[in-house]
């Protein structure tokens, strides 16, 4: 893996509940490019308030991971595109378009999980990733999620029907 997180070099001062690192109450994920130079790895230990099922990681928890895990795919695919192009890769900016997560096996707390994720088709505005949650070696989710190129400029205003 690359040694520094994609988050710490694009959004040190991010503040989404999951990878944002200026969030005080998040998780702090950390996307990383593996040394494959196609899948960008996470790794996460949930800690024991994420329980669903006793001795289980709560299902919403992993969608959570998957939809911060691969947007920051998205942008990392995004962000070498642009930079082999020659470009300034400082205004690549993503969020979900659609969040798709397949269960396979119940996920085990106490368990270091890992997520491994890489663009499946064409790199366009709109990028399908697949993102896979490992505890230990064993294959308990799936993510199969849309990724949209947005100007994050504009987000808030849109959300809050300011548009001009």
């Amino acid at each position: 893996m690359t040694e520094s997180a994609l988050q710490d070099l694009l959004a040190p001062h991010g503040v989404c509940y999951g990878c944002g690192g200026s969030n005080p109450h998040g998780l702090h994920i950390k996307s990383y490019w593996d040394t494959d130079g196609v899948h960008v790895v996470a790794r996460h230990l949930p800690e024991a308030k994420y329980c669903g099922w006793p001795d289980l990681v709560y299902g919403g928890l992993l969608a959570m991971l998957v939809d911060c895990h691969s947007n920051w795919t998205a942008m990392a695919y995004h962000l070498r595109a642009e930079q082999a192009a020659g470009n300034d890769p400082t205004a690549v900016n993503c969020v979900t378009g659609e969040l798709g997560l397949k269960y396979i096996k119940p996920t085990p707390m106490g368990v270091e999980l890992t997520l491994r994720a890489r663009v499946e088709g064409p790199l366009g505005r709109k990028s399908r990733i697949i993102c896979e949650i490992y505890a230990g070696d064993v294959l308990t989710a799936i993510g199969d999620s849309t990724f949209v190129r947005v100007d994050a400029s504009k987000l808030a205003d849109q959300a809050h029907g300011r548009e001009e």
